[in-house]
């Protein structure tokens, strides 16, 4: 009878499961219609690598899409007869705090807001009118931009989707090696035996340093420290799903650490990593990833080598090209367009901003040419999507500097006015690339600095919003063409 009663129950959460994922199909089919033929919805996903920018760029674009006066080259622009935030449509994700982060960024003290923690959404809707006699016949119609902000770290997350356990532990671990915020992690590795049974509190012993090396690495400026979940682990913190670390190769019986710490990589990968492609990244049509490029050349060349292998495997993430109408209408989803942008150019003299556009093209040209090759528009620029600094130039020991002046903290909890040299970048920027490729340690006669500065005070004029550069056109790049 029991044997009888198990078997009734499977089929019946196999029946339940067919009927979801019918109902799922359908809901994805209506969605498609109502967004190819009345209102359209570009879903646009905002990512970024540790302190890259991504809060402050939403806030920016938000604030300069509702009041476009700085925003000239934004082509589309002069259709947009009214602008307006709704209610997204996803009732389970958080909203983005648009409302707090600007109101951060412009009090008499400004201030950064708190960076990206989680998945969030804001729905920015445009009454737009058409030209020609199309638009004499139709009248405006909407056009919603749905902006979805995850942190980077969970993109790189999907790039470990194809990859098995031991895949990812050689990688892991050839990367612990070459960086010496790892050395307290390998030592506690050497200390464990992997092929013993597994005990919870062995898994901890690795687990917890693994986790701070991975938090140390991302402050020392690299990029590829996944599982991105151990740096933001939210709910998940001290799960069995989020305590586990790579191993050599070895045996691997039945109950051992090793076998155990496999089964949590897979666990990873289902319950972690799969949702978050299937019920956000999958639904993104358009994509920026935005890149702190002169806080990796500040670190030295073994970050920006680091950067320019995880912007090569960011495309292994995405699904770029384009979708026909009849895929549309079945809400099928392809990146047709990314942008990849190296953010704070104004921490350097505009005199630099080509350079600088120059090494993020360099950076990422091996991504690039994956996403071409699939029939994805991409771009690469500089941009600041809040200008904190006024340019100036300087004589100095008979040399005539350009620099870039901002509001710093002054360590009493206040600030004050500094100006900044950064250094000058390289016009090749193979003299970035080629030392970072060969595992130079140091850049051989140059130095490059980087100025923490604060937002600057501002009062924004009506139908303007705050400052910046460069933000109106990546603005056209990612989101003209439909309006």
């Amino acid at each position: 009878m029991l044997v009888k009663e198990n078997r009734r129950k499977g089929k019946a959460l196999i029946i339940n499961d067919i009927a979801d994922r019918i109902l799922r199909g359908v809901e994805t089919v209506q969605d498609g219609v109502n967004e190819a033929l009345f209102e359209p919805v570009i879903r646009l996903g905002v990512t970024g690598l540790s302190r890259a920018g991504k809060t402050v760029f939403i806030t920016s674009l938000v604030a300069n899409l509702l009041d476009r006066g700085r925003m000239p080259q934004l082509g589309g622009s002069a259709a947009i007869t009214a602008a307006y935030l709704q209610p997204q449509p996803d009732d389970t994700v958080a909203r983005f705090d648009y409302e707090a982060h600007l109101a951060a960024l412009t009090a008499p003290d400004p201030h950064w807001p708190q960076s990206t923690r989680a998945v969030s959404e804001l729905r920015l809707s445009f009454k737009v009118q058409p030209t020609g006699l199309l638009g004499a016949i139709s009248g405006p119609r909407t056009v919603h931009l749905d902006i979805v902000d995850y942190p980077g770290e969970w993109l790189l997350d999907l790039g470990l989707m194809d990859k098995s356990y031991a895949d990812w532990s050689v990688q892991a671990l050839a990367d612990a090696q070459a960086r010496d915020e790892g050395a307290a992690f390998l030592e506690a590795l050497g200390c464990v035996d992997a092929g013993a049974p597994h005990s919870e509190p062995d898994a901890k012993a690795l687990a917890e340093p693994f986790t701070a090396y991975l938090n140390a690495a991302r402050a020392a400026g690299y990029s590829d420290c996944t599982p991105g979940r151990f740096l933001l682990p939210g709910e998940m913190a001290g799960s069995p799903v989020l305590t586990f670390a790579p191993l050599p190769e070895g045996s691997a019986p039945r109950g051992s650490l090793r076998r155990e710490f496999e089964r949590r990589f897979e666990a990873y990968k289902r319950e972690v990593v799969r949702p978050f492609f299937r019920d956000h990244f999958a639904k993104i049509d358009r994509q920026i990833v935005l890149v702190d490029a002169l806080g990796a050349i500040h670190a030295g060349p073994k970050a920006v080598e680091d950067l320019r292998r995880t912007m090569a495997d960011i495309l292994s993430a995405f699904r770029p090209g384009r979708v026909g109408r009849l895929f549309a209408l079945l809400g099928q989803k392809k990146v047709e367009r990314i942008l990849f942008a190296a953010t704070k150019a104004d921490h350097i003299h505009h005199s630099q901003h080509a350079r600088l556009t120059a090494i993020m093209e360099a950076l990422v040209r091996e991504a690039r040419d994956r996403a071409d090759y699939s029939g994805a528009a991409t771009s690469a620029m500089s941009i600041a999507a809040l200008r904190a600094t006024v340019e100036e130039t300087r004589d100095h020991g008979g040399q005539t500097l350009d620099l870039v002046r901002g509001r710093v903290a002054d360590g009493q909890g206040g600030s004050k006015q500094a100006a900044f040299y950064a250094g000058e970048l390289p016009q090749d920027p193979a003299h970035i690339l080629a030392p970072a490729r060969q595992g130079a340690t140091a850049w051989l006669g140059d130095e490059y600095g980087v100025m923490q500065f604060l937002p600057a005070q501002m009062t924004l004029r009506p139908h303007e919003g705050p400052p910046h550069i460069r933000l109106d056109r990546a603005a056209e790049f990612l989101i003209g063409d439909k309006l």
